[in-house]
């Protein structure tokens, strides 16, 4: 349910910023904060450190919240514990709430439609990127091995007690194309580097500073088909849409991977199920698609050199505490009238 909840327990909420008076006499703004049950039970004392007078109205299970309580609503953090099951509930309160001036999210990307609807109506918007990185970079290297290893064959033989001995590929000395050098494209390749691989980074405008020899997007179809391991970490924007098609792939050499942590519409999923099950490809590792969740009559799913993951690469403990804790510096900042970290135009 959604229900009002306020951590100071005031029986008015305005709908504007409270003033209130420091130790030191120094005049404060107190804002309301709508959040999750699990946030707030976890990080409200913290909350209160970082922006004193801090009041809360709760997301909790299926209750309606009061009108007037949605006209209180100033701020809001969109917590990892929401998504995806709360995710439409949360958001139909913040669609609703006409005073809420600024949205923290836990996740990367606020690419779906939404995140524009809140643009519009100049909500400012900042996010957690950067919280998720090292644990879907590791995610990324273990698939990296696991279609070397031949994983899911043995996976299939072990299920069907088959003793079949087969040779596994070496990942050193691999070649592997980046596209995206954020935190997490950067995060994978310097993992890789320290296995052996020869790592090649690919973004719109190289920098000088990247871990790894980086070219220009212009440049994808000179590298393509020197690769042994296309990764895919790039955000959805009109540009990368549909980067990955049919010549793209055909482009790879025979026996390549693709491993895709990104998003889903960054490449044509048909035309990937087709260079699979072809054999042109030689595997892949899926954690994000077109679609989410997966189709259940998806030929991903039933392919063997395929690895499919439910978006699942980078929700871990610590990520969830990077994500909220990134929340707690900007709630701080809010409070002073300071810059915001990740800061979305």
């Amino acid at each position: 349910m959604v229900r009002g909840h306020e951590a100071t327990h005031h029986a008015h909420r305005p709908d504007r910023p409270r003033r209130l008076r420091g130790e030191e006499g120094a005049e404060l703004l107190t804002f309301t904060l709508f959040c999750s049950d699990v946030a707030r039970d976890r990080h409200g004392v913290e909350w209160e450190v970082a922006s004193p007078g801090l009041r809360t109205i709760v997301l909790d299970g299926d209750e309606v919240v009061a009108d007037h309580d949605i006209r209180a609503i100033e701020l809001a953090f969109f917590s990892a514990d929401v998504w995806p099951d709360r995710s439409a509930n949360f958001m139909r309160v913040c669609l609703d709430a006409a005073n809420l001036r600024w949205l923290h999210v836990f996740n990367a990307g606020v690419d779906h439609p939404v995140f524009g609807l809140f643009r519009e109506r100049g909500v400012r918007l900042t996010t957690s990127s950067g919280a998720s990185a090292v644990p879907i970079a590791h995610s990324v290297i273990m698939h990296l091995i696991a279609l070397c290893r031949h994983s899911t064959r043995f996976a299939r033989q072990q299920a069907e007690h088959v003793w079949e001995r087969a040779d596994v590929t070496d990942v050193e000395g691999r070649t592997v194309g980046v596209i995206g050098l954020g935190a997490i494209g950067t995060e994978v390749a310097r993992l890789a580097t320290e296995f052996g691989m020869r790592v090649i980074g690919v973004r719109r405008s190289p920098t000088g500073d990247e871990p790894c020899e980086t070219w220009t997007t212009s440049r994808l179809p000179d590298l393509l088909p020197m690769l042994d391991d296309l990764v895919l970490t790039a955000p959805l924007t009109d540009e990368t849409r549909s980067m990955i098609g049919a010549d793209q792939l055909a482009a790879l050499p025979r026996g390549a991977h693709v491993i895709n942590v990104g998003r889903g519409e960054l490449i044509d999923e048909t035309a990937l199920a087709e260079a699979l099950r072809s054999g042109h490809l030689g595997g892949a590792a899926l954690d994000v698609f077109e679609v989410e969740p997966l189709a259940g009559d998806s030929p991903l799913w039933d392919l063997p050199n395929v690895i499919v993951t439910p978006h699942s690469a980078g929700t871990t403990d610590l990520s969830r505490d990077r994500a909220a804790g990134l929340f707690i510096d900007n709630l701080g900042r809010y409070t002073r009238g300071e810059p915001l970290r990740n800061e979305t135009p």
